[in-house]
């Protein structure tokens, strides 16, 4: 009897021995693959922080006021506007910014550029800033009255057909920097630029915010004008944002 519970006691033994080595839990892992694991681990958790919250987009149409010609990219208002809103919305894990603008773009040439990269129509907030170059070159103020309406409509097929997440800026004053020195003919040519806009906005319930009055400081407040003596600097666009960032808010 003795014998038989030894035989026993010792197969149990082997059978335990050999299920726990072909057991790949506790199998032995080389430093490399306890990485690989845990680099695994992290992005799944990361994975799942970020389907509990909002990820929201951002397209700012323009020209250089847009792309923040003369300051750093960071400095523009799109990207202060972006920042902004991450840190009040709460509820959303990132935000995305797409800029699509040049220094020296008119209506037409914005049209066309967006014609070409063709951005998708699932914005949470399209922003537009366009007519300068419109005046600075010249051209027949009739052509913003038509590209103007059409750009608008654009912008709202690009915010999920929603109007309510559109706004639009009114056109900075670069007569009041050292290159347009005070030039009371160029603030007459943008009052009515900033007027037709100001109107058809109010006509159609859309965002229109108003920042010219800003930059008609800028010669009395040179910190206001960037370093080229044209563009608005980075202190100028945070007020653009001060009062921009509210009306985002109340869309999002």
């Amino acid at each position: 009897m003795k014998l038989k519970f030894t035989l026993l006691y010792f197969s149990l033994g082997v059978f335990l021995v050999l299920g726990c080595s072909e057991n790949p839990d506790v199998e032995t892992l080389n430093d490399d693959t306890e990485i690989e694991d845990s680099t695994e681990q992290n992005e799944e958790e990361t994975n799942t922080e970020t389907s509990n919250g909002v990820s929201l987009s951002i397209l700012s149409l323009g020209d250089s006021y847009t792309i923040g010609q003369s300051v750093c990219e960071t400095c523009r208002f799109p990207e202060q506007l972006k920042e902004g809103l991450k840190k009040r919305v709460e509820s959303a894990s990132s935000i995305k910014l797409k800029v699509i603008a040049k220094t020296g773009w008119t209506t037409s040439s914005l049209i066309s550029a967006i014609n070409t990269e063709n951005p998708p129509n699932d914005y949470d907030l399209v922003t537009l800033l366009i007519g300068v170059n419109n005046e600075f070159q010249n051209r027949p103020f009739s052509i913003y009255e038509t590209e103007f309406p059409e750009l608008v409509k654009t912008a709202i097929n690009k915010a999920k057909s929603n109007k309510n997440k559109v706004i639009v800026i009114s056109i900075p004053d670069y007569a009041y920097t050292p290159f347009g020195k005070g030039n009371i003919t160029i603030s007459r040519r943008l009052d009515s630029y900033n007027e037709f806009a100001k109107n058809y906005c109010e006509d159609n319930n859309i965002s229109y915010v108003y920042i010219t009055d800003i930059t008609r400081e800028g010669l009395d407040k040179p910190e206001l004008v960037a370093s080229d003596g044209l563009h608005p600097s980075e202190l100028a666009y945070t007020k653009f944002v001060d009062r921009i960032l509210p009306v985002a808010l109340s869309k999002l």
